[in-house]
């Protein structure tokens, strides 16, 4: 693995001059157009862009799938000047050379001219790295305009940035923003409607001259294209002229099936040959210097005052928090304590969402007759949906620890940290973060992996991901932890997870010497510097976050719990013992769990926890209402969940040995439909299932027989 971080530059030119500068095509104006004009957010990772993105849309965005496109990309339709603006939150990438799928999307939406405008988003702590992506956009031509992002950071590090000489220099507006305080975005979007509508200023910006040599290389490149092929309309001919002389494999396969692409790419060809044989260097190596060559150029113009402490700061925190030796434990102890916390606290307002409900229950009962329409409610929608809700807290907790280490810059750090033991996999420390994403949720985790370059990475990440213990599950750990292990609830979810890390590790192991036999491909990880972060950044995230569960209360949760009730409550049994139990077993929901129920003896599981089991197999969250159904909400002593639990005297260690099956017996109806389409397997996604199912089973009847063994039944 290749370690960039703040105080480590690129590979700059050998060559420090800036080179000349040239003009590229001529656009037409944007102000004859009609209907609405799309603007395109650029960048590097950690960037901001997507901080930028929300400051701009605020609460008009939403999620869009484009033909042929399996990412899902951030869009927000805004109105302003009289102007419909649709604004695209592209995948970042560092350059129009991409290596992953994310990458390729940002650069085909780039390239097909697709956007009117681009706004790159520019780190401004990291200008070097970030203008390298601005020459190849020039070289594009599409209309540009740059937001000078962290430009807090940079006032902060004693630098002195001079914006309008930096303008001058690249021809493009220059704006400097903080976008997760908003500031700047006025400014921002003045520059943007006058690109769109203000008279042809793209005439002014500059793109990189590389040279006579390779002028007239490019020039034939170019004018065999616009007469052998129609691409003309469609691409920027300068560009694909110099991805065909670097020998661009993706621009290549695009000439090949234009009739009579083969000329241009075999004149590129030649011409490649020609120059490695003159300079003893490739087309390519030559183009990247005079790129970077033009950026330190600018950027020894119009900065002044390197940014040496704060890069000092980065780099001596660095050297504790990814320690050898230190890192890794120092790692668990944050995850710890983030767990104690968040069960701590969220104990608090949990007890105010309890009593809420249990008073509005007694409500209920008091205002309408006993009969089924009752029950429905106070059993049925309050039981279920309510046994969710009062979890709520603690998920919002968690939320808003994981967004606080991701947001100073700790989580792109864990990543470098797992790197070894993800090599043992045979994979490397790229796969880690969706590996890590996969705590919140494994869904979008799944979805994560296509910045991975290779099939077999993708494919094997993607089978490790739903391992990881998602937000869904915390409920029911939760609930269990704070019934059966009073005052070490913390404890309990922390060794769940560190458990989900350890299986994982180990399957990645099992699979990766045998099935994926192989090594993973190097990367390149960025460390970006560590940033203090707003509170109303992370209650951003958090909220998102966090709406998404909201929303599955009122959809799946609800539908679920009516049908679970409905399921627990027919056929009624008339006995002379109409206790729960007794009607339960003779329900239908009853009768399924009793048809499974010899799977689960072994593992000492109650009648009850199969059905939890069974109909919380497609959303995890259904595990705790299905509880809620049967014991909490039909119970007349007004007890809450954890009461009820406790009420079945059943041992710990049979608890625990249910959570560790919650943790690993199925992934949620969600993460099958997206490994399905990540992977396009069929039988993969049967393997996947399966294997999960047979692991969870194994795992808690070693838990369960090992207890036994050391005496923990009791």
């Amino acid at each position: 693995m290749f370690l960039f971080t703040p105080s480590r530059k690129m590979k700059r030119s050998r060559k420090q001059t800036e080179p000349p500068l040239s003009r590229p095509m001529r656009l037409p104006s944007l102000a004859e157009k009609r209907g609405e004009v799309v603007v395109a957010l650029a960048g590097n990772p950690n960037s901001g862009k997507t901080s930028l993105f929300n400051a701009l849309t605020g609460a008009h965005q939403h999620t869009a799938n484009y033909p042929g496109v399996t990412v899902e990309i951030k869009e927000g339709v805004v109105q302003r000047s009289g102007l419909t603006l649709r604004f695209i939150d592209l995948p970042g990438t560092y350059s129009l050379s991409p290596h992953s799928e994310e990458e390729i999307i940002a650069r085909d939406i780039l390239l097909q001219g697709s956007s009117d405008v681009v706004v790159q988003v520019i780190d401004s702590t990291n200008l070097e790295r970030n203008l390298y992506l601005l020459t190849e956009l020039l070289d594009l031509g599409p209309r540009v305009v740059i937001a000078l992002n962290m430009y807090d950071e940079l006032l902060r590090s004693h630098a002195r940035l001079r914006v309008r000489e930096l303008s001058q220099a690249l021809g493009v507006p220059v704006v400097p923003t903080i976008g997760h305080r908003g500031q700047g975005v006025n400014r921002l979007w003045a520059a943007i409607v006058n690109a769109v509508s203000g008279p042809q200023e793209t005439e002014k910006q500059k793109s990189v001259h590389y040279g006579e040599t390779l002028e007239r290389a490019l020039d034939e490149i170019r004018k065999s294209l616009q007469e052998k092929t129609s691409l003309g309309p469609r691409y920027s001919l300068r560009w694909l002229a110099i991805k065909l002389l670097e020998g661009d494999a993706v621009v290549e396969s695009l000439v090949a099936i234009e009739s009579g692409g083969e000329d241009p790419r075999k004149i590129a060809r030649g011409l490649r040959e020609k120059i490695q044989a003159t300079y003893g260097e490739d087309a390519e190596t030559l183009i990247a210097e005079q790129r970077y060559g033009l950026v330190a150029g600018i950027v020894r113009q119009s900065l002044s005052l390197p940014l040496e402490k704060r890069v000092s700061f980065t780099s001596q925190l660095d050297r504790v928090l990814t320690h050898a030796y230190l890192g890794i434990p120092l790692f668990l102890f944050f995850m710890w304590a983030l767990f104690q916390i968040t069960f701590s606290l969220g104990s608090i307002p949990q007890g105010w969402i309890e009593n809420g409900l249990a008073w509005l229950t007694t409500q209920v009962k008091a205002s309408f007759p006993a009969g089924p329409l009752t029950d429905l409610v106070t059993q049925g929608i309050l039981g279920g949906v309510g046994g969710v809700a009062i979890f709520l807290p603690n998920i919002f907790f968690l939320f808003f620890g994981i967004s606080l280490l991701e947001d100073t810059g700790y989580m792109a750090r864990a990543a470098f940290l797992m790197d070894r033991v993800m090599h043992s996999m045979g994979l490397h420390g790229k796969s880690f973060i969706p590996l890590l994403m996969g705590f919140g949720c494994n869904v979008p985790a799944i979805m994560a992996t296509r910045t991975l370059e290779t099939r077999r990475d993708r494919l094997l990440t993607n089978l490790l991901i739903p391992l990881m213990s998602c937000s869904a599950r915390f409920y029911v750990y939760v609930l269990f932890a704070g019934a059966f292990f009073p005052g070490r609830g913390g404890n309990v979810i922390f060794s769940l997870y560190v458990l989900s890390i350890l299986v994982a590790v180990g399957v990645g192991q099992l699979l990766g010497r045998t099935v994926f036999r192989g090594l993973g491909s190097h990367f390149v990880l960025e460390l970006p510097p560590y940033r203090f972060p707003t509170l109303r950044a992370i209650l951003l995230h958090v909220w998102v976050r966090g709406s998404h569960f909201l929303r599955k209360m009122g959809g799946y949760i609800l539908a679920f719990s009516v049908v679970i009730w409905f399921l627990g409550s027919w056929p009624n049994e008339k006995s002379e013992v109409p206790n729960a139990k007794s009607d339960l077993s003779y329900s239908a929901l009853g009768r399924i769990g009793t048809v499974v129920q010899p799977i689960f003896e072994p593992l000492g599981f109650t009648h009850e926890m199969t059905i939890a089991l069974i109909v919380g197999a497609p959303v995890k969250e259904v595990v705790v209402s299905t509880v809620g159904v049967i014991y909490g909400a039909g119970s007349d002593t007004g007890e809450g969940l954890r009461e009820a639990l406790r009420g079945t005297q059943l041992p710990p260690l049979i608890a625990y040995a249910f959570l560790v099956f919650v943790l690993f017996y199925a992934p949620c109806i969600g993460t099958i439909v997206a490994f399905r389409r990540e992977t396009g397997s069929k039988a993969w996604t049967v393997f996947l299932m399966a294997y999960e199912f047979l692991l969870a089973w194994v795992l808690a009847f070693v838990v369960v027989q090992g207890g036994i063994i050391l005496g923990l039944m009791r």
